[in-house]
């Protein structure tokens, strides 16, 4: 496709240029993602109040964050695959309804099962809006702003993390939890507009070229992606689930806030640059990421004592994750082809899978060896990653 191709949807022309982004479209993308990551992630932030409100204990109203994962996790591939015929815009509606009711039923129910099945079901939606919202993003514009495209569809990840999150556990814990959720649904609800008036329909995959789930995942390069995936995802929830325990031994013991702040702000820069460059240097910028990750790692365990060593390997770290999700669903989108979103449901899988890992495992290190060994660890399970991004010159990461 060219910069003059010229497309209908739904009696509206779009018109891709060389030059210019749909930055109305894409930046709704990008506030969907937002939303879900604030609905995945503030529950965190605000058990003790959830747990008094609901009258269990803070254990069990962990299992808010559990739910939604799991919903997430058993959603994305089967439901991605059910509605691949479907138009997207329509789906991605429906997905986003599924945020507003759903939150909607967090922030007014006072049953404890029942706000457990508000937050399954809203993770169901998070699956199948991750699923597309790579692939929706990509075929808003030309090929040589696909990357780009896909940046600014993913910024909403790293401004819920490093703003709406701790802004979210802020206001929560003086205006109560359940107005936070419901604010979200207000947000959602403007979303719901916002989608209408400005991002365009597409059609679903034509039944033609729907390809099996297993010959989707034997596409070159589809597997050495999601191997990177799960090395490199693995490697930072263990980190960032166990921050707090490996900071008590660190010059930063007190400031927990402030390094998740810096994280936060400097995965915002690392997707900008990623956002600039993506286009030309995917297979670069996921090798110097990788490499910077090691190197962020070893920076973090030599200067456990040394505030200058921690900030840098703490800045590091948020460069090069910031980009990650933008660098791999771009090369898994490139993998796929005309299966892109299947391959995206298989990537949002094994990632949601790399999320749960990263607590088991972080959890069995610290009660085994301490933290004192995190970074090591970090740095054993990035190695084969690096590794199989070097091998893959032909497909998945090619020259």
């Amino acid at each position: 496709m060219n910069s003059s191709t010229v497309r209908i949807s739904k009696g509206r022309k779009i018109v891709p240029t060389a030059n210019r982004l749909p930055w109305a479209g894409l930046l709704a993308l990008a506030m969907a993602g937002f939303i879900c990551i604030l609905t995945e992630s503030l529950p965190a932030g605000l058990l003790p109040q959830i747990a008094q409100d609901l009258g269990v204990s803070e254990a069990f109203a962990g299992q808010l964050v559990t739910l939604y994962a799991v919903g997430s996790l058993l959603a994305a591939i089967p439901l991605t695959t059910a509605t691949r015929g479907w138009r997207r815009r329509p789906l991605l509606l429906l997905c986003i309804i599924g945020f507003f009711v759903f939150n909607t039923i967090t922030a007014l129910s006072s049953i404890y099962v029942l706000t457990l099945a508000g937050r399954f079901f809203a993770g169901v939606s998070a699956g199948v809006l991750w699923g597309m919202t790579a692939g929706y993003a990509r075929r808003m514009v030309p090929d040589s702003l696909k990357g780009k495209a896909m940046a600014v569809a993913m910024v909403g990840t790293p401004l819920a993390l490093a703003l709406g999150v701790p802004l979210g556990t802020f206001f929560g814990a003086y205006a109560g939890w359940r107005l936070i959720f419901g604010t979200i649904s207000l947000l959602t609800a403007a979303l719901i507009g916002w989608v209408l008036w400005k991002v365009p329909d597409f059609a679903g995959e034509p039944a033609g070229d729907r390809l099996p789930l297993q010959k989707v995942f034997l596409i070159p390069g589809i597997r050495t992606i999601l191997f990177v995936v799960l090395g490199w995802v693995l490697a930072h929830n263990i980190l960032y689930t166990y921050i707090a325990p490996f900071l008590k031994e660190t010059a930063f013991a007190q400031r927990v806030d402030l390094v998740l702040f810096i994280f936060g702000l400097t995965s915002v820069v690392g997707i900008w640059l990623v956002g600039l460059l993506i286009d030309r240097w995917l297979r670069m910028l996921v090798l110097i990421s990788l490499t910077g990750f090691v190197l962020a790692s070893a920076a973090l365990g030599i200067g456990m004592n040394q505030p200058a060593l921690l900030i840098f390997g703490i800045t590091v770290w948020g460069l090069t994750f910031g980009g990650a999700a933008t660098l791999l669903q771009t090369a898994i989108a490139q993998a796929g082809g005309k299966s892109a979103d299947i391959a995206q449901s298989m990537l949002v899988t094994v990632w949601n899978v790399a999320i749960g890992g990263g607590g088991i495992v972080g959890g069995l290190l610290l009660e085994r060896l301490g933290v004192v060994f995190l970074p090591g660890v970090l740095a054993i399970l990035l190695l084969p990653s690096i590794f199989a991004v070097l091998r893959s010159k032909k497909h998945g990461f090619p020259s």
